[in-house]
């Protein structure tokens, strides 16, 4: 299969304080990754500089074969982003957001068939600024599926949604992955983790700590889940 995603010897820092420290990883067509880490580990900038939004001074980084800096006009009609900093205009009613979106794109998906899917089609007539912190985390991940993509990501995915929720997301995300759409998420939720991640990298202080499948993982640890796995690497637990 082909690397969709190619991230190699990844250095970013701020002034002296490094935040990403010689990452490598690639995400092949099709695959669910999981970039896993406490608050500040460095994950979010990680996905920054992949997407060129940050500089870095070293490395590699391609999505789709290009570079994101030199290529980002096409990389636009390709790439879906959720960014956990998303913020929309609140005066904005919650259909007229999803036409802004779908006419910047050359060939949008049906953003009212993405309302009804994510049980947001009741809400298409208000204001953003009167949804839940829920209902404003899954219109974020519609928008970033409105330009039908390749590739996506999505940062804290299913931060502030509730179980049933949550569980929507997941349903959409594993349709999309049986489409052949390769995903990059991170997540503090180990079930969902287990639940959509094909493979998955831990990270502490911007650096890879172990990488692999989630068995993988798991059977590299003296436990037998995830989220127990996941503290001993992190150091958060004694065996």
């Amino acid at each position: 299969m082909t690397n969709i995603i190619f991230v190699e010897k990844l250095k970013k820092s701020y002034k002296s304080k490094v935040v990403v420290d010689d990452l490598c990883f690639s995400v092949k067509k099709g695959e669910c990754f999981g970039l896993l880490g406490h608050n500040g580990a460095g994950k979010s900038t990680t996905i920054d500089c992949i997407l060129g939004l940050k500089n870095f001074e070293s490395g590699t980084v391609r999505i789709l074969d290009m570079n994101p800096k030199k290529s980002r006009k096409e990389l636009f009609e390709r790439v879906g982003v959720q960014l956990q900093s998303s913020s929309y205009q609140g005066k904005i009613k919650v259909y007229e957001l999803c036409e802004e979106i779908s006419v910047l794109y050359n060939e949008a998906d049906d953003y009212k068939r993405l309302l009804k899917e994510f049980s947001l089609e009741k809400m298409k007539n208000n204001y953003v600024e009167t949804l839940s912190g829920g209902e404003k985390q899954k219109l974020a991940i519609l928008l970033a599926l409105i330009p039908k993509p390749e590739v996506v990501f999505l940062d804290e995915l299913t931060t502030g949604l509730d179980t049933e929720a949550r569980r929507e997301v997941w349903k959409q995300l594993k349709k999309l992955k049986k489409e052949g759409v390769t995903i990059l998420l991170t997540s503090h939720y180990m079930d969902e983790v287990e639940e959509l991640c094909d493979k998955i990298c831990i990270i502490n202080n911007g650096k890879e700590v172990i990488s692999g499948t989630v068995e993988e993982v798991i059977s590299s640890s003296p436990y037998t889940k995830l989220e127990d796995a996941y503290l001993w690497y992190m150091e958060k637990e004694e065996v």
